[in-house]
């Protein structure tokens, strides 16, 4: 099954590594901020809570309401250089306890909003509270202290103590989340890798195995996908070359009992004829000629047989040299017809070769060439009757040369065409004489063919059953 994240597949490992890295620390860094905001939260609340002003002074102007001027806490405050100013509903300065450091007179909103603000850089501490002085008309009271003169501390001991928990408490949170965060990382990167190692291995094991027609299917980064298919490339060669081997094995022994029987049965005859004249029991000088003339006959097939089948061994011999070249082709189908001419005549067949005026060339081995011509026109002669019309023609194509022998004879049957070529069939049954032929004959043709980079077919035409078409390399 795919995997559902296709956005890796066709990416380069690296590339994916990278982006994962960076995901990572973008986790990380949400992690850090999250604890962070979290920690600060927690000590803003402390510190909050905590915070408390220097005992001396009191920075509230709560404080002062009840005295207005007169008291300890008032006595403190201007001895501090402090001063209380009593506004009235309009923020107007109506009274002032102290002395004041200032000439504000009348405060509006913004200013006094940013006074309360109680910033590191102004000059003066500001608290307000509301009175209720109905004589005098004033409705607020504003305390207003220097600030090189505050001195505003911490009660840190509860704050400490709690902040030592928590500090340890945190460190170890942060520690087991980004521990975890990483086990997580690396396990994802390390899956990602081991699950395409893991398919290629269980495809490796089955080859081992002997299952050659394995093939594995990776979704996953453009290296991995890069092995998968050379893995299926050589599982492919591997399966290919071992079903050849197989054939060729199979058609060996096949070749091998074939060759034997058709050895056996001439050799035989022999044995049998050469006794017979060797113990006397021939005594009549014609039949003796005639059992002369039958071993001679026996023997030439023995003969013709063991060198057609040293040709198809040579033909697949690693130490076999191939000659292509460039050639002329007309004037050397014309040589190789001329030397079967007498034996065309002999029969009274019937001979029309077609080759055009102009020159015609093709890349092709001379020897191997004339071989194939001699194959195709001996297997007309010996399969078809007196006064059969044979045609050669020679037909130049875009990028081949179209080389054509055809007769019009009794034809090969139809259910021997997919395996005409192979070695020791034969068309004996379809034809009207059995001269004994080897069943070679075809199959090396078409070895010679494809030796040379060209093809070897058996078709039908009207009035003329039986075509062999050859297709060469210009």
């Amino acid at each position: 099954m795919k995997h559902p994240w296709k956005s890796r597949d066709n990416r380069p490992l690296q590339t994916s590594l990278t982006i994962d890295f960076l995901l990572f620390n973008c986790m990380l860094l949400m992690l850090v901020l999250v604890v962070y905001l979290f920690v600060q939260k927690d000590i803003a609340e402390v510190i909050r809570e905590q915070m408390t002003p220097d005992p001396n002074l009191s920075v509230e102007a709560g404080a002062y309401r009840e005295e207005l001027g007169q008291g300890p806490e008032s006595e403190r405050l201007l001895k501090s250089g402090g001063w209380l100013e009593l506004l009235d509903s309009g923020k107007r300065v109506i009274r002032v306890v102290g002395e004041k450091q200032d000439e504000i007179q009348v405060y509006d909103e913004d200013s006094l909003f940013q006074g309360l603000e109680n910033r590191s850089d102004q000059l003066f501490y500001y608290s307000i509270t509301s009175v209720t002085e109905q004589d005098s008309g004033a409705a607020w009271m504003l305390l207003k202290i220097p600030r090189d003169v505050i001195n505003v501390s911490i009660n840190n001991e509860f704050l400490v103590s709690y902040l030592n928990h928590s500090v340890f408490f945190y460190v170890f949170l942060v520690s087991g989340l980004i521990l975890l965060l990483i086990f997580v990382y690396s396990y994802w990167v390390s899956r990602r890798i081991k699950k395409p190692l893991r398919v290629l291995n269980l495809g490796l094991n089955r080859m081992m195995e002997g299952h050659y027609n394995t093939r594995i299917a990776l979704y996953a980064e453009t290296e991995f996908l890069r092995i998968g298919h050379s893995f299926n490339y050589m599982a492919d060669v591997i399966e290919k070359t071992t079903e050849e081997k197989r054939l060729a094995e199979k058609s060996k022994q096949r070749l091998m009992v074939d060759l034997s029987h058709d050895l056996k049965t001439p050799i035989t005859s022999i044995q049998g004829y050469a006794q017979a004249l060797i113990e006397g029991r021939v005594t009549d000088p014609e039949r003796q000629t005639k059992y002369l003339n039958y071993i001679y006959t026996k023997s030439v097939q023995v003969t013709k047989l063991i060198t057609h089948m040293l040709d198809l061994l040579k033909l697949d011999s690693p130490d076999f040299i191939l000659r292509i070249e460039r050639l002329e082709l007309g004037d050397h189908l014309r040589e190789i017809i001329a030397d079967t001419y007498g034996e065309i005549e002999q029969k009274e067949f019937e001979l029309h070769l077609q080759v055009p005026e102009e020159e015609v060339y093709a890349r092709y081995d001379p020897e191997l060439f004339a071989s194939v011509i001699n194959n195709l026109i001996g297997n007309a002669l010996a399969y078809n009757p007196e006064g059969t019309r044979i045609r050669v023609s020679v037909i130049p194509e875009d990028t081949q040369i179209r080389i054509e022998i055809a007769d019009n004879g009794v034809g090969i049957p139809k259910e021997l065409w997919t395996t005409i070529f192979d070695p020791f069939v034969r068309g004996d049954e379809s034809r009207t004489t059995a001269s004994g032929g080897t069943g070679l004959g075809l199959s090396i043709a078409k070895k010679n063919v494809e030796k040379m980079g060209g093809t070897l077919l058996l078709e039908s035409r009207e009035g003329e059953p039986t075509v062999f078409v050859i297709r060469i390399p210009k």
